[in-house]
């Protein structure tokens, strides 16, 4: 009896590539003839793959846009504007600098994408570099509309954010338009689980494209770029964040590790910080001992603008990218890369597949084709599981080293290697 379970998105993206791959491998090893470049590579793949391309570049901007203004008028609370917001906020953006710079370092050092062979023709095409003072300048927006057109993202972000804090600050009028701008962040989200529905299509073309036209030592250099990001996704987790645990808040690494089993499970399985939240409060609070008040303000943040395990992956996807066309980027463009992968994890939603149309943005802003992104889309399913549980770990570090601070971390619990019920709690209390 036949099944009528459907395949979900990742595994058919997943086929998808392996039968791109294929189809574009028969063409390369027959020599690609003249009416299959013509009507297949350079005909049907090329439309169906800038289609998807393009597609991913329409929601660059009300996505990054509106999810950072909800981002930020999320700091509802006038009480947690002060104090425990400003360590929550510095916390997260100082873990995403680290791995933003991790994984740029780690580009630059082992160059995953050197052996590829260069695309010339798009070499020549990038412009200079801005300098870096000018990108400072140009943050703040003279025209925010103008912006917005143009696709300048980091006076996106800055205006986003203003505007985020200027509605928390506005009180009954702020809460109609936060409500506003939450049901417009659904309607974005709806509109990015529809394109990525049509993601198959795209990968399928341009996996044939890149299997049609490329050579052996383009696929090895994809392996190098996945091993990577695993292995920088691995130090994040378990050396950086076990070391600001440690070297901060005076606290035990490998008791907190083990406490996030089940919650890092699902992270890998839903591929989703968002979806995850529920387990994530369940374990900071149940199992490490962090009282409602701090987790249930810092957890829900934390899915909204702690994306290191996505800065991770942009990082590198970034160098990754700019080596395999042989461009050279320069000191200021690897430093706007940092600022706007910092920046944009604010507006980065802790949903699958979002990251890679952040990426859209920042390889157009240091002058990257974004048709990079076809390199990357078809292993990017399993190393975005692997991202949520950096990023969802970094939740529960934050939350544990702000709730320390606060003296709202109950160390009995933290201790206790069966906290996982109310009832280990009251118990532990009551010792």
């Amino acid at each position: 009896m036949a099944s009528n379970k459907k395949l979900s998105l990742s595994a058919k993206i997943f086929i998808a590539m392996i039968l791109g791959a294929i189809a574009g491998f028969v063409l390369n090893i027959s020599g690609n003839p003249e009416w299959s470049q013509f009507w297949l590579v350079d005909g049907l793949f090329v439309v169906v793959g800038q289609v998807f391309i393009s597609l991913l570049k329409m929601l660059v901007v009300p996505l990054v846009f509106i999810s950072l203004v909800c981002g930020a008028s999320s700091l509802s609370d006038p009480k947690m504007l002060g104090r425990v917001g400003g360590k929550t906020i510095v916390l997260y953006l100082f873990t995403t600098a680290i791995a933003v710079t991790l994984a740029l370092g780690a580009a630059v050092i082992f160059k995953p994408g050197i052996g590829a062979t260069p695309v010339a023709s798009v070499a020549t095409n990038i412009a200079a570099a801005t300098p870096f003072t000018e990108v400072l300048i140009d943050m703040v927006p003279t025209n925010p509309i103008a912006s917005m057109a143009q696709g300048e993202m980091l006076p996106i972000i800055f205006f986003a954010v203003l505007l985020g804090i200027s509605i928390t600050l506005t009180k009954k009028v702020g809460v109609r338009v936060a409500e506003w701008f939450n049901d417009m962040n659904t309607v974005i989200m709806k509109l990015v689980q529809i394109v990525m529905e049509f993601a198959p299509y795209g990968v399928f073309a341009l996996i044939a494209i890149l299997a049609a036209t490329s050579s052996a030592a383009d696929f090895v250099a994809l392996g190098r770029y996945v091993i990577l990001v695993f292995a920088v996704l691995f130090i994040h987790a378990l050396i950086v964040y076990p070391a600001i645990l440690s070297l901060v808040g005076r606290l035990n690494p490998v008791v907190f590790l083990k406490k996030l089993k089940a919650a890092m499970l699902f992270a890998f399985t839903t591929a989703s910080s968002n979806a995850t939240i529920p387990v994530t409060l369940e374990t900071v609070e149940k199992k490490i001992g962090v009282s409602n008040k701090i987790a249930s303000f810092t957890v829900p943040l934390g899915a909204t603008i702690n994306m290191d395990g996505t800065a991770i992956m942009q990082g590198i996807a970034t160098g990754f990218i700019a080596q395999f066309y042989g461009i050279d980027l320069s000191f200021s463009q690897y430093l706007m890369v940092i600022v706007m992968v910092i920046l944009a994890s604010i507006g980065t939603a802790g949903v699958p597949g979002v990251g890679l149309v952040v990426l859209a943005g920042v390889l157009d802003q240091v002058g990257l084709p974004p048709e990079g992104i076809a390199l990357i889309l078809g292993v990017d399913r399993l190393l975005d599981m692997t991202r949520t549980v950096v990023n969802i770990t970094g939740d529960c570090m934050v939350t544990t080293l702000v709730a320390k601070s606060e003296n709202e971390l109950d160390m009995d619990i933290f201790n206790d290697p069966d906290a996982d019920s109310e009832s280990a709690r009251e118990a532990a209390s009551a010792a």
